[in-house]
C-alpha cells in the first residue's frame, strides 16, 4: 500500500513514496480509503524533526498527516459506520499506526464524522484538526465576550473568528492589507493591521483590553499586553515549540493539544454539521498529487498560502 513518509527527519526533499503493510479495522475502529488528505504546518513540525521526541521509538517510515477524507471500506467488530459511507477523519500523525499520507487508514470510530453536505473530498480533508483546534481554543476562554485573534487569515483562524461569531461573540481579528477583504468577510467585527504592535491597535479599540486573545500567529508575549487583566490567552501551539509566555496581571495561559481531543466524536460531528451549513468555509488554496507531497511541503514553508493544500489519492476504480 502507498504512504508517503520519510526515514529521517529534514528538509521537504525527505519525503516520498514508501509501500508499507496494509491496515485493518479491530474492534470500534474503520479503515478509510483515503482520498484526500490536508498539508498542515504541524506536518512541517513532524517532519522536519522539532517533534523528533515525540516519534524516536516508532519504527520507520514516519507517515505524517493529520487529516483526512474518504471512503469507508473495512469496519470492525462493534462499528457503528457501515462499508461506502463518506466521512472526514483525523488522527495522530506518525503514532498509532501513521498519519493520514497514506491510501488507507485505520482510526477510531470516535475519530471520524461524516463528510460535510454538499462537501466534496478536498474540502472536506480540510476540516477536522483545523476545526477541533478552533474548537478547542475558543472552549478555553470560557464565558469571554470579546476575543481577538491573531493569524485570522490563516484556515485555523479563520475557523476561530467564524466559530466565536455563531457563538455571539464580538471579534477583532488581525489581517494584511491584502486579507483585510477575507477577514471581514469570515465575518470579523472589527479588522487591525497584523504586526508586531498589534496589541496596542487592539488597546484602541478596546482600551481596557480584551476578554481573551487566540493566538494563530504565535505573537507570544508582544500581544498579551492586549489582553485584559484576569483575562485568557491561547496559544495554537505548545509552550515546546513556542518558547512559552509568561502570564502578568492574573492573565490565563493555555495552549492547544489537539492530540488529547482525536476522539472527540460530538465535537467532529458538530464541526462537519456547521461546515455543512455555511457557517464554517472549507478553503483550499491548491491540490497536489500524493507523490508531490515534498513540493506541497515547499510551497507551505514559503509562506503565503491562504486555506490548506491538499494531498490527492487516486484509487483504481
Amino acid at each position: 500500500m502507498l504512504a508517503v513518509g520519510f526515514e529521517e527527519p529534514g528538509g521537504p526533499e525527505v519525503l516520498r513514496g514508501v509501500e508499507v503493510p496494509e491496515p485493518h479495522a479491530g474492534a470500534g475502529e474503520v479503515r478509510i480509503r483515503v482520498e484526500a488528505a490536508t498539508v498542515n504546518p504541524s506536518d512541517v513540525v513532524t517532519r522536519s524533526g522539532q517533534a523528533h521526541d515525540r516519534y524516536r521509538d516508532v519504527e520507520p517510515p514516519y507517515v505524517p498527516g493529520w487529516d483526512a477524507a474518504g471512503v469507508i471500506d473495512e469496519t470492525g467488530p462493534g462499528s457503528s459506520w457501515r462499508v461506502g459511507d463518506r466521512v472526514v477523519a483525523v488522527t495522530k500523525p506518525v503514532l498509532e499506526g501513521g498519519g493520514a499520507y497514506a491510501e488507507r487508514i485505520v482510526v477510531s470510530d470516535d475519530s471520524v464524522a461524516p463528510i460535510p453536505e454538499g462537501a466534496d473530498m478536498v474540502a472536506a480533508a480540510t476540516l477536522p484538526m483545523n476545526g477541533l483546534t478552533a474548537r478547542i481554543a475558543l472552549d478555553a476562554i470560557g464565558s469571554a465576550r470579546t476575543v481577538a485573534v491573531t493569524g485570522a487569515a490563516g484556515a485555523v483562524g479563520g475557523y476561530v473568528v467564524q466559530l466565536a461569531k455563531h457563538a455571539g461573540l464580538t471579534v477583532l481579528a488581525d489581517a494584511s492589507a491584502a486579507d483585510r477583504q477575507l477577514v471581514e468577510d469570515l465575518g470579523a467585527d472589527i479588522v487591525v493591521e497584523r504586526g508586531s504592535d498589534v496589541a496596542r491597535r487592539i488597546r484602541e479599540h478596546f482600551p481596557s483590553g480584551v476578554d481573551a486573545v487566540i493566538d494563530g500567529a504565535l505573537l507570544g508575549a508582544a500581544v498579551l499586553p492586549a489582553v485584559r487583566d484576569n483575562g485568557s490567552y491561547v496559544a495554537l501551539r505548545p509552550p515546546v515549540l513556542t518558547g512559552g509566555v509568561e502570564s502578568e496581571r492574573g492573565i490565563d495561559l493555555d495552549y492547544v493539544m489537539v492530540t488529547d481531543h482525536v476522539r472527540d466524536s460530538a465535537a467532529l460531528r458538530e464541526l462537519s454539521r456547521l461546515a455543512g451549513e455555511g457557517v464554517l468555509t472549507l478553503r483550499v488554496a491548491r491540490t497536489f498529487p500524493a507523490e508531490q507531497a515534498a513540493e506541497a511541503h515547499r510551497l507551505l514553508e514559503a509562506g503565503g498560502v491562504r486555506g490548506r493544500l491538499v494531498l490527492v489519492f487516486r484509487h483504481p476504480r
